[in-house]
């Protein structure tokens, strides 16, 4: 191959044999015959070899090496030397010349020496590229990538390890279990089993901590390390940082749960929009919808979400106590007041102050109680009952009421100037029968509650069942679903609920039609399935869950054309 070549000597006819030789040979040959004049030729041209005469006028050649190495050429330099065993043909060899060749010059022996060099040349430049490559995949994998060998000596570790844990290029050839902690040493245990057993490891979601202390989650994967015998010698760790994945499942579960409110639904997503704009804002708001759909947890979620949440929640059922006596928890009253005052009272708003207040069923309130909650809306402040002087509150406002209260308001049974004092916002609950979709949640959350309130371990609901609680109208909605689970809970005595369980009441609705155990359920292959797959194949539970007997579901299965096994 054609090559550029640097003859470096202070003897013309050095030079000239040299020049000779290898341009017949076909190389591109320029020669120098002192130190300075070398250095120069170098910085100007990228030669792929250099031979340079040990001893020269204005220096030697080992100084020529050292520059070409200062400069990170990766050009082979071959020194030329008049004796061959003085001492500074070895320390030339030592410091990073590829060989040495000896006065006089032997032609066969100069193209040899040449043609070695430009061989070594290309491997290593070869080796360079690969390096090069491996540094670039290296930097641009987000995982964190880390080496051992066979005694979990780091090896080497990519920018992303150093990023997410804090490592430094110090780190490595350190023993792994030296380094910072990253995941309370279920890492080096991974790696420990990886290195035992020869075979690929994986472990997901693993809580670590990273460089900057942070708390995530990470998924481990190890490879075997192959070196070019074929054998393993160490081990390479992939670790994924999947901290914001379970963060997004997180959310996803915050989205099917808000606070204790259970719904995925269209129409409960906006609710949740609502409670978390309406939450830092202390403006009054008003909860509607019908009796039993949740007003009382929207309420708590609002304070729970809020800046007023270390500060009390009070709540007023407005429709349990009488005028007299409802007047008196609200606003409070001095002794002897009225017959009974035998001590002072603290009011509920009193109570409440700094915090919030909840006043349920507030459309039933009297037109006196009225015009008092008025002014506590406008002013913050109110009179006990025997007692003049007003108390001033911090208090936020949510109000709660199944009744429409614009009705009320055209047939005078309430206050138009309170009813849009109260009616600053409104969060309206859908009815159970509008989000039939969220009844399956439910069902699995009074599961999971009953389950530990009465120690028993109920799997789950028939299919029948549930195609009836799907069809009901619930007029009584979550309070009226929860009930018939609890019912459900204290007749069961078995893992799966049918409707030997349900209340009367649910089971004499116009719509709810329980099958004869004669008569064959419209199961198809999709249901059987589904019914396998949640109680992990066992054909007895899938019967009871599908609400047949075994010999029917063993029919379906040969029916269907299923496997009797997953």
């Amino acid at each position: 191959m054609s090559a550029r070549i640097l003859v470096i000597d202070d003897e013309e006819s050095i030079r000239f044999t040299f020049e000779r030789f290898l341009r017949a040979a076909g190389h591109i040959v320029t020669t120098a015959a002192t130190c300075t004049e070398a250095l120069a030729r170098i910085d100007e041209t990228n030669f792929d070899v250099v031979f340079a005469d040990i001893i020269l006028g204005d220096g030697t050649g080992i100084d020529i090496l050292r520059e070409i190495k200062a400069k990170g050429l990766r050009c082979p330099v071959i020194m030329i030397t008049g004796d061959p065993g003085v001492e500074t043909a070895a320390d030339s060899i030592r410091l990073g010349a590829f060989d040495y060749i000896p006065k006089p010059i032997n032609q066969q022996s100069l193209l040899h020496a040449t043609r070695t060099a430009l061989k070594y040349k290309v491997i290593n430049e070869e080796k360079e590229r690969y390096r090069t490559n491996l540094e670039a995949i290296f930097r641009s994998v987000r995982d964190a990538i880390i080496t051992v060998d066979e005694k979990l000596v780091v090896i080497e570790f990519n920018e992303a390890a150093m990023t997410m844990f804090g490592y430094s290029r110090d780190d490595i050839g350190k023993p792994f279990g030296s380094l910072r902690e990253i995941c309370n040493g279920r890492c080096a245990e991974i790696l420990a089993e990886a290195i035992k057993s020869g075979e690929p490891v994986e472990a997901d979601r693993i809580e670590c901590t990273s460089g900057n202390s942070a708390r995530g989650v990470i998924s481990v994967r190890t490879y075997p390390l192959i070196g070019l015998n074929g054998m393993a010698s160490g081990v390479v760790m992939v670790l994924r940082d999947d901290t914001h994945v379970a963060e997004l499942e997180r959310e996803l579960k915050e989205h099917r749960q808000f606070h204790r409110i259970i719904g995925k639904s269209g129409p409960m997503q906006k609710v949740y929009s609502l409670i978390k704009a309406l939450a830092h804002v202390q403006t009054t708001v008003l909860i509607t919808g019908e009796s039993g759909t949740g007003k009382e947890l929207v309420a708590e979620a609002l304070h729970r979400a809020g800046e007023r949440s270390h500060k009390p929640l009070v709540k007023v059922n407005c429709s349990a106590l009488p005028e007299n006596l409802l007047e008196s928890e609200l606003f409070g009253h001095v002794k002897g007041a009225f017959t009974g005052a035998i001590r002072d009272n603290v009011g509920r708003f009193h109570r409440a102050d700094g915090g919030t207040i909840f006043l349920d069923e507030v459309g039933d309130i009297s037109p006196m109680i009225q015009l008092k909650l008025l002014r506590v809306l406008e002013e913050r402040q109110f009179e006990r009952i025997g007692n003049s002087a007003p108390v001033q509150v911090d208090v936020r406002m949510i109000a709660a009421t199944n009744k429409n209260l614009q009705e009320k308001v055209g047939l005078g049974a309430l206050r138009e100037d309170l009813y849009y004092r109260l009616k600053v916002v409104e969060i309206r609950l859908p009815p159970l029968r509008d989000r039939r979709e969220d009844i399956p949640l439910l069902i699995d959350h009074f599961l999971n509650r009953f389950n530990v309130q009465f120690k028993k371990t109920i799997e789950g609901i028939s299919s029948d069942v549930l195609k009836a609680f799907l069809a009901y109208h619930w007029p009584g909605n979550v309070r009226e679903l929860e009930n018939t689970m609890e019912h459900a809970f204290v007749l069961c005595s078995q893992t799966i609920i049918t409707f030997d369980h349900l209340p009367p009441d649910f089971m004499s609705a116009p719509g709810i039609e329980r099958r004869s155990p004669d008569e064959p359920q419209a199961v198809d292959s999709q249901a059987v399935l589904e019914a396998l797959d949640k109680t992990a194949w066992n054909k007895a539970k899938a019967a009871r869950l599908l609400g047949i007997d075994r010999v029917t579901l063993y029919r379906k299965l040969k029916r269907y054309n299923l496997s009797l096994t997953p």
